[in-house]
Formats: C-alpha cells, structure tokens, sequence
C-alpha cells in the first residue's frame, strides 16, 4: 500500500484485527435496521440492484489504495465462477434476504439468519468432502430450534401466518443460496485478492438483477421506489454503510487477526441486530426471542468452531 503512509501507521495499532471484526459485527447489524427501513419504500430488487452498484464504484477506488488490479492472470473459468457466485449470492440471495427483512422485521431476521452456519457445514460436506462431527450436529439442532421459536403463536398473530411463514421461507432460502454462491467459489477465495474476488461477485449479482428487472413487468415502479423522497436517505446510508463499510472492516478483521477470533466477532451481528432491532425499530423482545437468539448464535458458534 504505498499512496497513503497513514494507512501503514493505522494498521500497526494493536489489536486490530479483533477491533474491526467486532466493528464489522456492528456495522452490518446497523445496515440491516437501515436495510428494514429503506424496504418499506424500496422495492428489494431495486434495492439490491442500487447497493450493488454503490459497492462496485467504491471498491475500484479501494483496489488501488490497496495495491489490487482489477485484471488478474486468472482463467476464463475462474471469472465465470465468480460471476456465477455472485449472481447467485448477491442477485438472488440478498434479494430474498430484503423480501424477508420486510416481512419478518430485524429482529426475527436475526434469528433465521443463524441458519447460514449448518448450510454452510452441509455444502462443504457436499462439495468439499468435509464431515460432520458430534458438537456441529448439536449446533445445527440448536440453530434450528432457534427458527422454530420464530414460528410460535405470538409471533403468528402479530405478523400474520402467511407473512410469517413467507419471511422465514426467503430467509432460510437467501442463506441457503448464499451459502452455495460461497461454498462453490472457496478454492478460488482462498487463493485470490479479497477484492477482486468481490468485484467481480457484484458485477454477477448485477447482471442477474439487470436480467430480471429488463424483463420485470413492474420495472418502472421498482426503479422509482428508489428515490422515494422519504426512504432515499435510508436507501443510501444502508448501501455505503451495509455493502462497502462493512466489506471493508470485514478484510482488516480477517487480514490482521486469526479467521477463528474474526469469525467469531462478526457472529455477534445477530445479536447486534436484535438490540438495534428493538431500539431503534420498537420490535418486540419477548422471552420467546431472547431464547430464539440465545440459541440461535451459541448453535452457530458450536458449528463454526468444533
């Protein structure tokens, strides 16, 4: 990194790898609450598609401050990967993850969002080979007990049954579909620059949602529920703040400290949100929640780390 010798000096301060995987953990949280209220007059592939392209323009920009290329002598299949990747885990994934954010609101989000964890363990075992042992097993019946308390009578009769069920479907589905777009590309994340990597998975969620809003019959109303004269300012925020801000502490927390200690860290975003959720948002905290995150975070640190 030779532009900028402030940045040398930033990145010798100790500790700070576990500092930005915790700033990491709430920024994200704050980008959802932000993300809940762009959703009530953004539409979410509108949405999607506008914090896509506010993350590709900042990143450039990034990539150099960084000493990165936004051309490296990777193959043609290692670009496709990515485009595929992205399209999957950025077009159609965040999509569903706003379509259930507006149903469900962020504190029950942060619930079904625990899920991310077994689809994760359950594709690279897929895929990758890897085994499921004893301790994960428990995590992932605790993470899935988590999502049934979100299905109690309480909630039903506050959202609706069929708004309930819905948000919970796109949910585990946004994390289902994430969780393929990163197990698929991980041999190449693990050898690439964090950055391209990500610049060239937002490019294919764009491409997808470019597809999907051409041929849309409501492509007009989505484009314009974006500058909303009462929901732009969230639209914005949530965008620098949830897909670049975040991207951005994530790599130093994940660079300058162990992946386990990081990892870790940003596991306590669903916490995160659910405080902010109620706080900011007026959601809700009953005792049926408080055991839903409770279980929710325990069951998916037991899966990431035994």
């Amino acid at each position: 990194m030779p532009h900028f010798p402030l940045i040398h000096i930033a990145l010798a301060l100790p500790n700070l790898g576990e500092t930005f995987a915790l700033v990491t953990a709430v920024t994200w949280s704050l980008a959802v609450i932000l993300f809940k209220k762009s959703g009530e007059t953004a539409h979410p592939i509108g949405l999607n598609l506008f914090k896509n392209f506010v993350a590709m323009v900042l990143i450039l920009p990034t990539m150099w401050l960084f000493g990165e290329t936004l051309f490296r002598p990777a193959g043609t299949d290692e670009y496709l990967l990515l485009l595929v990747s992205g399209g999957l885990g950025i077009g159609v994934a965040d999509t569903l993850f706003f379509m259930s954010l507006n149903r469900l609101g962020a504190g029950l989000s942060a619930i079904v969002d625990c899920l991310y964890s077994p689809f994760i363990i359950g594709l690279s075992m897929f895929f990758l080979g890897e085994s499921l042992n004893f301790w994960q097993a428990i995590g992932v019946v605790m993470i899935i007990s988590a999502v049934l308390t979100a299905t109690s009578r309480q909630e039903s009769s506050r959202l609706g049954r069929k708004n309930l069920w819905l948000g919970i479907l796109f949910g585990a589905l946004a994390m289902g579909i994430n969780a393929i777009g990163i197990v698929i590309v991980k041999p190449l994340l693990d050898r690439s620059p964090l950055l391209w990597v990500t610049e060239y998975r937002l490019l294919g969620g764009m491409l997808v949602l470019a597809v999907v809003l051409l041929f849309h019959p409501r492509r007009r109303p989505i484009v314009g529920s974006l500058i909303h004269r009462s929901g732009w300012k969230y639209t914005i925020s949530a965008a620098f703040v949830g897909t670049y801000l975040s991207l951005i502490f994530w790599l130093i927390g994940m660079k300058f400290t162990q992946a386990s200690i990081a990892a870790s860290l940003n596991q306590t975003s669903n916490i995160f949100v659910f405080i902010f959720a109620a706080w900011f948002l007026r959601e809700p905290i009953n005792r049926t929640r408080v055991i839903g995150i409770i279980l929710g975070v325990a069951g998916a640190l037991i899966v990431t780390f035994t």
